[in-house]
């Protein structure tokens, strides 16, 4: 391997770490289990999912860390 691969190589897994803790990648994931559960059906748009996220994390305090 080269330099540079193994520089792209730890990117990706640090920008894939940051994506999961973050919870960046739930609408990413929200719309693949979409596609594959419910052909033909629209998903929600990104503003909206991370609206309904929030609610429900609203409604939920005791899971929350903070």
């Amino acid at each position: 391997m080269t330099v540079t691969s193994t520089a792209v190589r730890a990117w990706r897994g640090i920008r894939w770490y940051l994506r999961e803790a973050t919870g960046e990648s739930a609408y990413d994931r929200y719309v693949a289990k979409g596609c594959t559960e419910h052909p033909g059906s629209v998903p929600m748009d990104r503003r909206t999912f991370e609206r309904h996220r929030q609610d429900l994390e609203n409604q939920r305090p005791q899971q929350r860390c903070c």
